[in-house]
């Protein structure tokens, strides 16, 4: 078997280094040593593209906003359901996986960044849903390991009360909060429904259609003052 080859590292405050290695046609991403996530395991980004977007295609002016880039895929499969008046913010933390995404990455979910429908908000994804109420029709959180946060601290208030009341008010009335899981949380579904959401769960396979599931939740706004 290959080795696995360094491609690019860099230092990633409050988080320690970030290393991006590649062997053959695969490209993992490693925190501090740590695998964090593998360009072969991308189905259920996409499914929580497709579940999160459902009812978007046809609507105009569509806007959704990507929070973590990843490998693009989430961003790629958003692209693909949206029509061509859409608008896409994609949120990212770390500039270095943006940079990544435009060279050594581009090619893997066809060059999402490229697509002019997209814009790239380099920072905190809770601070802009913070900043932008009703703003959007979806918003689709796949930010660390979802709501059991590793990699940086301030990942666990996004899926808290405050990060779940920013993601209330960033949407529209009826608008959809989809949320990437390694694994079930009901704490999180609970706290889910008490910020104003109608919940569901998925649990679609990482890889086509068997190894390891994960779990997405797919949150529907309330109408105000509805439980």
């Amino acid at each position: 078997m290959k080795p696995w080859e360094t491609v690019d590292r860099a230092e990633a405050p409050g988080v320690g280094e970030i290393t991006l290695v590649r062997r053959g046609d695969e490209y993992v991403f490693r925190v501090r040593g740590q695998t964090l996530m593998s360009s072969r395991q991308h189905g259920s980004e996409e499914a929580l593209a497709k579940a999160g977007c459902e009812g978007l295609a046809e609507r105009s002016n569509a806007r959704v906003l990507v929070g973590g880039l990843g490998f693009g895929y989430t961003t790629r499969a958003v692209l693909d359901t949206l029509g061509p008046d859409a608008r896409v913010t994609v949120a990212e933390l770390l500039p270095v996986v943006v940079t990544w995404n435009r060279s050594h990455l581009a090619a893997l979910a066809g060059a999402p960044l490229e697509d002019p429908r997209v814009a790239v908000v380099e920072g905190d994804v809770g601070k802009h849903m913070a900043r932008t109420a009703g703003a959007y029709d979806a918003i689709l959180l796949d930010v660390d390991n979802g709501p059991t946060a590793l990699t940086h601290p301030d990942n666990h208030g996004l899926y808290g009360r405050v990060g779940l009341a920013h993601a209330v008010q960033a949407l529209r009335p009826g608008g959809s909060l989809g949320v990437w899981s390694a694994g079930p949380s009901p704490a999180f579904e609970r706290r889910m429904e008490q910020a104003g959401f109608t919940v569901q769960t998925l649990h679609p396979a990482a890889h086509g259609t068997k190894g390891t599931r994960h779990t997405l939740f797919i949150g529907k706004r309330r109408p105000q003052g509805r439980r």
